[in-house]
């Protein structure tokens, strides 16, 4: 049988082989080696063109290693179909290829690795790898691989580790259960995957670091134990070249030019993923590290425990369609010295920023949609730069566009709305906006920065509070701007400000319609203040400025007014519409030049035609708050805007009080509120007189049982605080251990931070705070918790008030756990239990806001229910009497219907049967 074509392994069998490897000696070129069912133990060397097939198909033939690799190849291109191999140790190669082109369809390896080194390029087809060590497939030298639906499952180690410069091509191929990374590429090493999928590795999906490079296209990765794509090192990036966006191209030059098409070509990402998708990963969804840098174009990232997409270091990101949704974080975080880009890409639904870009990052965004955030939407920080064109950013609780420190936001055409707080803030860095829209903000655009922003062509409307607020001495230049409906005043400018205004319209603001500070000096011209609901032009104590061709019509206060000491020249001005045109305080000083008034009874601004000087105060009509026109005399406007900030603060306080007096029970809490609230004011007046506040920590701890109001004061606390200025939202954050300690080394940090930020401007309530310390536990993931508390309570202090709750005793131990949370909870509030008496007004209370009556002799029963009730450690105060009128309401359903209620007349006095409580209805002793 020497040489011959054919060749049959069957020990035993008469003119058969009884080894695989003594049919391959025998075996001449293009033979074919069919093998009996069965298991040899024996090494397979192969380096000549046979096939070595299992007679009865896949499964039936196992080979197991004697010594080495089960099977190896040296040269050739052998075939092999439907074979078992499996390696002496999981840490061994059960196949080992190293030169050649052999090719594996439909062949099992266990208990071992492919190997593929030196110069072999084999094809793997239908091939699975189970219960290897270190890696299932280890590709090195200059290897070529190809995997065609291949699986990899089960592994202690890395799917496949590719490292040198070997090359992989892998086509519907599942890495599943490995207990490193999906796939490794180190030195020189590529990928390309099509319609793989990689999951439930303990590790990174797929890591490429060094010089490494991939292609992905319609592919998964999820459910990893870290990041679904990490790069790092100079992982994807080709040298000398940098792909630039679309909207990068220099003004002129398009597509298709020599340069353009040499920039716009996705070759010079060494990295690609192209129609992907990465879900569920315990880190990031994709992480570019070092000088790293990647394209991705169609793909969908979500549901990431970590951010979607973070580039740090020097690495170069750019996405094409990218939706990047649903993150536990921010769905883009760039820091160090990253560069991103993106066009038509979306970031919705995170539980933290949209894009957050710090330090000296860059991001250059065009034709993208940042949304549903739940922090800023936007946030440029350090010396980060962001360049956004034909963006919309919408429905956060914070802020649209944010540029903090010394970043620099560049953007145009783009739109915010609905944002909570800021449309646009510029808090330190710079700014240029052009033909940008902004609505729905509590406030449209604030800037308060060293630097001279610009906004060209931008229009401002439907915001609740100021259009435009430009903070102390901010400078700037507003060209042709429009603000339009403003809750409040269209344009406040700060203390010291010197902002130039040109042109533009200031429309409907429910206040003033420009507001100038003490010590302001604009330069407003060409601009037009329309139906303000007060003044048209408000300048306060000592403010300046000089306002050329400007027109303020149908504003329902006089036109312009001028406050104590202030010096204002208006040059060429229009007043029409108004009951007057000008009111001056004695003391100021009002310059009119060629200005013209119409259908105003008594004007003045004619009679100051290149004059100045003050006059007397005059009695003038205002508009009232609601009852039409009433008389004032003194500083007019001034006075009544004072008045109206004023009342607005006092109605809140005193719907609070009211609130906090409706509380059953609880007197001393009242009391200690009331009196914080006092201290609290007094500290707000001095800060506003510019004295330093007394030593006073608004930090509380509420010791008490459960169900005796902690909450609902909590609330209430924040709200007064809001209402004296002193947090900006006042809202609760209410939260626990479960939110704030993590579950292994590095969790909890992050997750506390998260939670912590949310309160920034409120409260953050902690539950059984005590809980983060458990007794008789020393290492215990809660102190890590307590640590990052303190120190962002300090980093914050002024942003944010923190009130822990619990049991008395046990929040002694926790205040004893920390030594920096001695010194910042320095007032406890005690809640007592509720008295028989306290519960019998809850339970009356909850009668009367569901239309049910209490007959007094039901009170009394209550009283004495109460009384009798033995109060242990799960005494439910008020939640206990809410109980209780539950389950009354119940058993007075339970009575009427085994009555007869077809005799009752509910037009009648029978109708009482229905709301009122009897005795009998009274819960059973023990039913709570």
């Amino acid at each position: 049988m020497k040489g011959g074509k054919q060749q049959r392994v069957a020990p035993g069998s008469w003119g058969a082989h009884r080894t695989i490897g003594a049919a391959v000696r025998s075996a001449g070129p293009g033979a074919v080696v069919t093998i009996r069912p069965g298991t040899y133990h024996e090494s397979v060397v192969l380096d000549k063109d046979v096939t070595l097939v299992a007679e009865k198909g896949t499964g039936t033939v196992r080979v197991i290693a004697a010594r080495g690799p089960a099977l190896t190849t040296h040269g050739g291109a052998p075939q092999v179909r439907g074979l078992t191999f499996e390696a002496s140790s999981p840490r061994e190669p059960a196949v080992l290829l190293r030169a050649g082109e052999p090719g594996l369809r439909d062949c099992e390896i266990n208990g071992g690795r492919i190997e593929v080194s030196e110069t072999a390029t084999p094809t793997l087809t239908g091939c699975t790898v189970r219960g290897a060590a270190l890696a299932a497939v280890r590709l090195a030298g200059t290897s070529r691989t190809t995997m065609e639906g291949c699986g990899i499952h089960d592994c202690e180690g890395d799917g496949v580790f590719a490292d040198d410069e070997a090359r992989l091509e892998a086509t519907e191929t599942l890495i599943d259960q490995v207990a490193a990374r999906g796939v490794y590429l180190g030195g020189a090493a590529h990928a390309t995957l099509t319609r793989c999928e990689i999951k439930h590795s303990a590790g990174a999906g797929l890591l490429a670091e060094s010089r490494a490079g991939a292609l992905l296209r319609e592919s998964r990765l999820h459910e990893t134990g870290a990041q679904g794509v990490r790069l790092t090192g100079s992982a994807g990036r080709r040298a000398g070249k940098r792909v630039r966006a679309k909207s990068e191209l220099p003004s002129g030059e398009v597509a298709g030019s020599a340069h353009a098409d040499e920039i716009s070509n996705e070759n010079a990402f060494g990295v690609r993923l192209r129609t992907c998708e990465i879900f569920r990963t315990a880190g990031a969804g994709v992480l570019a590290d070092g000088e790293s840098a990647a394209l991705l174009d169609d793909c969908h990232i979500h549901h990431t425990s970590g951010a979607a997409l973070i580039a740090t270091g020097s690495s170069s990101l750019s996405m094409q369609q990218v939706r990047a949704v649903d993150s536990e974080d921010s769905a883009l975080v760039v820091t160090g010295r990253a560069d991103t880009t993106a066009e038509g890409s979306t970031f919705a639904r995170t539980a933290a920023n949209g894009v957050y870009a710090v330090e000296e990052a860059e991001l250059t965004f065009t034709g993208c949609t940042v949304k549903d955030t739940a922090y800023t939407a936007v946030h440029l920080g350090g010396g980060a730069r962001g360049r956004l064109t034909g963006c919309t950013v919408s429905s956060t609780p914070e802020y649209g566009l944010r540029a903090t420190d010394r970043a620099e936001l560049l953007a145009a055409d783009c739109e915010t709305k609905d944002t909570e707080l800021v449309g646009v803030s510029v808090d330190g860095g710079d700014a240029a906006l052009r033909d940008c829209r902004i609505s729905g903000a509590r406030l449209g655009v604030r800037l308060r920065t060293t630097h001279r922003p610009l906004l060209v062509g931008c229009e401002i409307r439907d915001t609740t509070g100021v259009g435009v607020e430009i903070g102390p001495g901010t400078g700037g230049l507003l060209e042709n701007v429009t603000v339009s409906r403003s809750g409040s005043s269209g344009m406040v400018l700060g203390t010291d400000s010197t902002i130039v205004v040109d042109g533009g319209v200031v429309r409907e603001a429910s206040g003033s319609g420009i507001v100038v500070r003490a010590g302001a000096r604009p330069r407003i011209r060409g601009t037009a203040v329309q139906k303000a609901a007060k003044n048209g032009l408000f300048v306060e104590e000592r403010g300046e400025g000089l306002y050329e061709d400007c027109e303020i019509t149908d504003s329902r206060f006089p036109a312009v007014y001028a406050g104590a000491k202030s010096c204002l020249t208006l040059r060429r001005c229009a007043v029409s519409g108004s009951e007057q045109d000008l009111l001056r305080d004695e003391e100021a000083d009002v310059r009119a030049e060629d200005c013209v008034v119409e259908g105003v009874a008594e004007p003045l601004l004619p009679t100051l035609d290149g004059a100045g000087g003050g006059g007397p105060a005059r009695r003038v009509a205002v508009a009232g708050a609601s009852s039409g026109v009433t008389s004032r005399t003194g500083t007019g406007a001034a006075a009544q805007k004072k008045e109206d900030d004023d009342r607005s603060a006092e109605e809140r306080l005193e719907e609070l009080r009211e609130e906090l007096d409706r509380l059953v029970g609880l007197e001393s809490v009242k009391r200690d509120v009331m009196t914080m609230t006092k201290l609290m004011r007094m500290v707000k007046v001095r800060q506003d007189a510019g004295l330093s506040p007394p030593p006073l920590s608004r930090h509380l701890v509420f010791a008490g049982n459960p169900g005796t109001g902690k909450t609902t004061v909590a609330r209430l606390y924040g709200g007064f605080l809001a209402a004296l200025g002193l947090l900006e939202r006042g809202h609760l954050v209410e939260t626990d251990r479960g939110d704030l300690v993590g579950e292994y080394v590095g969790h909890t940090a992050p997750k506390t931070t998260a939670v912590f930020r949310r309160a920034l401007g409120g409260v953050l309530f902690i539950d059984e705070a005590y809980s983060l310390t458990p007794e008789g536990i020393g290492n215990d993931f809660g102190s890590e918790a307590i640590s990052t508390l303190v120190k962002l309570m300090e980093d914050h202090r002024d942003e944010v008030v923190v009130i822990v709750a619990g049991y008395p005793g046990d929040m002694n131990r926790f205040l004893e756990s920390n030594a920096g949370l001695a010194s910042r909870f320095t007032r406890t509030l005690t809640f007592d239990d509720y008295s028989a008496q306290d519960l019998v007004r809850i339970v009356q209370h909850q009668a009367e806001s569901h239309q049910y009556t209490c007959a007094p002799q039901t009170l009394e029963a209550l009283h004495a229910y109460f009384t009798a009730m033995p109060r242990g450690d799960g005494f439910g105060n008020g939640r206990t009497a809410r109980q209780a009128f539950q389950l009354m309401t119940e058993r007075h359903a339970q009575r009427l219907a085994e009555g007869d209620l077809a005799t009752l007349d509910l037009a009648a006095a029978d109708s009482e049967v229905l709301t009122t409580l009897l005795p009998q209805d009274l819960p059973p002793e023990g039913a709570l």
